[in-house]
């Protein structure tokens, strides 16, 4: 019998070749919840690693709370978010701050390697996008309405507007199975006026998970403690009780920003939650529906945001 002998060389690209085949086999993404579990399955995009959080992160810890499942996705790496650091440690930090996070709300986060403050509505950037949405299996799509200050905002909303039909077709990204029904898509409030102001049709009620949402805002340090982009030295604490007051600070700010959301749209929390209740709700966040997804009417909102009596 002829003994077959292997090269080195060819051990290794065996054995190369049989750990990717494992891989793949054992799940093409192991973060994804398992399918038809009954739950809803909701993913939010924000330009930076702290978009989503500040401006869904209560109502994704309502729907964690819930069982549902709630996927955060920071277009950008954030890598120039610090007024002293930048490139690959600050992308690295902000990672970590944004997982640490979504381990506090309930959520899964996922952070595209886009650099910060370059981001364009590039066909591979929708691409990507559409495969995220369909790999998720979405029902509820958010992103921020594609007027805004800062241009990775801005392109942000583009792209997720770009795949609200696109994640339809099948032979778009035709490697992952497209979607049967397109999802609902649904912008965050914002304060920009021009060419049209927000103007939500739902708005939730924060005040159960507030102090939940301020504890995942408060472990980004490099983007509220130390001011980001346009922060300064002057932000850092020296003392604890220096510390201790900073903290108070950035918490008090957060918490006005969604007692401001409340406020705004008082009339609508009414509609949802009832006169008597809607009065009393301090905090809120709120969205509105993009009309180029899928067009729900009350029933299914409720059923999408289910923290309705």
């Amino acid at each position: 019998m002829q003994r077959v002998v292997f090269s080195p060389a060819r051990i290794v690209l065996f054995a190369c070749a049989l750990f990717f085949v494992c891989v793949l086999a054992s799940s093409a993404n192991p973060l994804l919840p398992q399918a038809n579990d009954g739950k809803l399955r909701i993913i939010a995009f924000g330009a930076h690693p702290d978009d989503c959080e500040l401006s869904v992160g209560g109502t994704a810890a309502l729907w964690a709370a819930q069982g549902h499942h709630v996927k955060l996705v920071a277009v950008t790496n954030g890598d120039i978010g610090h007024w002293r650091e930048a490139g690959g440690p600050l992308a690295l930090r902000r990672k970590k701050e944004v997982e640490e996070a979504s381990r506090i709300l309930g959520s899964t986060v996922h952070v595209m390697e886009n650099h910060d403050g370059e981001l364009l509505p590039t066909l591979e950037n929708r691409r990507e996008i559409t495969r995220l949405i369909r790999q998720w299996k979405a029902d509820l799509v958010l992103s921020p309405r594609p007027n805004d200050y800062h241009p990775d905002h801005r392109y942000t909303g583009v792209l997720v507007q770009d795949a609200a039909y696109m994640v339809t077709v099948p032979f778009f990204v035709p490697e992952v199975e497209p979607l049967k029904n397109n999802p609902v898509f649904m912008y965050y409030t914002d304060r920009f006026m021009k060419p049209n102001p927000s103007a939500p049709d739902v708005a939730v009620s924060l005040d159960s998970v507030m102090d939940k949402k301020l504890d995942a805002l408060a472990v980004m340090e490099s983007q509220f403690l130390e001011g980001g982009a346009n922060g300064h030295e002057g932000l850092l604490p020296k003392t604890p009780a220096e510390r201790g007051k900073r903290v108070k600070e950035v918490r008090d700010g957060h918490a006005a920003r969604n007692l401001n959301v409340a406020n705004r749209f008082r009339e609508l929390l009414k509609e949802w939650y009832g006169a008597e209740a809607g009065t009393k709700v301090k905090y809120a966040e709120a969205f509105e529906i993009c009309e180029y997804g899928r067009r729900p009417d009350k029933t299914e909102l409720k059923r999408l945001f289910p923290f309705f009596k």
